[in-house]
């Protein structure tokens, strides 16, 4: 798959200083782990999948989850295990039948409720397990963490390629104080243990507010629940230098009224959106870009209204591109600072290293914008079909 495939050649060309490259899933973990955009959660109750992914019905969707967990309830478990599993046979019959439809194809996913379930999915799956590029372990906890990744491994070895696990952290024991960081301390050792399966580590902001009877409105980001955001310093602290972090699900989604289209609506000559038109999808981008300021990537998203926005906000900026090539041209021990190629800051060599590293292989996967471009750019073209996607919600988180 390659991210904004669906912008014509003309558009790409005139957006994209630097255009993105391809990412599958038997990319090299580490780019990979960097290259899931927003990821699209859905019910795994959902009787349209095949056709729904191979019509590329969501021209942005580049990462799904099928979920079969909290997005269904518990007496339809058994009924959404065996649709996923006819949905992905039917997809690897058609894919089997005409190569070519899999080009496009986002990286899959499969949410289950515990190690077990894992095991009997990829015993249903057979043959269609190849189609996955892994599962996600939700409420993933200091008691469940090596099974689920020893199922994982048994998976993995059942299809003769690696299949990845995404743990959501979500439980209790995080949020209190008074077991955060032995509980933390124990999970990144059982993470580390087996690394190489691991592809992110996932944030289940909303299990967590709900401990507290919490819910943000579309005007407020997860930052600003104090309670929340200091976990996230905490996972970033014990994760980051590790493995990539994902960051929180964002909840709303709006009508579709036109006065509520976002996209339709007077930009500012900063480009931004004013403080007066903050809504859901404001929301969303504020919140998009404190997380990649604080070192998150990707996103956990519900509606397909979303999978754009987010991943607009990926896509690097000429002046970052430019910093970041010079920053690893000068590497060589010659010079420690030099001024930016837009004369506006320093670059240290040292300090600035992986921040570099992180921008080029972002660069690889999102693009690089020309310099006079923006996810504005972007996001307007999303207008002619944003009314058509609201009335499609794509299942919880």
């Amino acid at each position: 798959m390659r991210y904004f495939r669906f912008l014509s050649e003309t558009r790409q060309h005139d957006i994209f200083f630097k255009r993105p490259a391809a990412v599958h899933s038997l990319t090299p973990r580490h780019v990979l782990a960097h290259a899931l955009g927003a990821t699209l959660y859905m019910p795994a109750t959902r009787q349209d999948v095949a056709d729904m992914l191979l019509s590329q019905k969501y021209e942005a969707l580049c990462s799904v989850v099928f979920c079969l967990e909290d997005a269904i309830g518990d007496q339809e478990v058994d009924m959404a295990e065996q649709n996923i599993v006819a949905q992905l046979t039917c997809l690897s019959e058609t894919i089997h039948q005409s190569p070519e439809m899999a080009e496009h194809l986002p990286l899959l996913f499969i949410r289950v409720r515990s190690p077990k379930q894992l095991l009997k999915m990829a015993d249903l799956l057979g043959s269609s397990l190849h189609l996955l590029t892994g599962f996600v372990f939700p409420k993933c906890s200091v008691h469940n963490a090596k099974e689920y990744v020893d199922s994982l491994k048994r998976a993995s070895a059942q299809t003769q390629k690696t299949l990845y696990g995404m743990p959501i952290l979500e439980t209790p024991d995080l949020l209190e104080k008074e077991t955060r960081y032995q509980v933390l301390s124990e999970l990144k050792q059982i993470m580390l243990n087996d690394e190489e399966y691991i592809l992110n580590i996932r944030i289940g902001a909303t299990d967590l507010c709900g401990l507290y009877g919490i819910r943000r409105d579309r005007e407020t980001t997860i930052y600003e629940i104090r309670v929340i955001s200091e976990l996230i310093t905490d996972i970033i602290n014990y994760f980051g230098r590790s493995f990539v972090i994902s960051g929180a699900v964002w909840e709303h989604f709006g009508p579709a009224r036109k006065e509520q289209n976002p996209f339709i609506r007077a930009i500012s000559k900063s480009g931004e959106p004013s403080s007066s038109e903050l809504d859901h999808m404001q929301g969303l981008l504020k919140e998009t870009k404190l997380d990649v300021v604080n070192g998150i990537h990707g996103k956990t998203v519900i509606h397909p209204t979303h999978l754009k926005p987010v991943q607009s906000m990926y896509v690097v900026t000429k002046e970052e591109y430019m910093d970041a090539l010079s920053i690893l041209e000068h590497a060589d021990g010659t010079v420690g600072v030099m001024k930016s190629t837009f004369s506006n800051k320093m670059n240290e060599t040292k300090p600035h290293y992986r921040w570099a590293e992180n921008i080029l292989m972002k660069s690889d996967i999102y693009g690089v914008f020309h310099e006079n471009r923006s996810y504005i750019d972007i996001l307007t073209e999303a207008e002619a079909t944003y009314a058509e996607h609201l009335g499609t919600y794509g299942g919880g988180a």
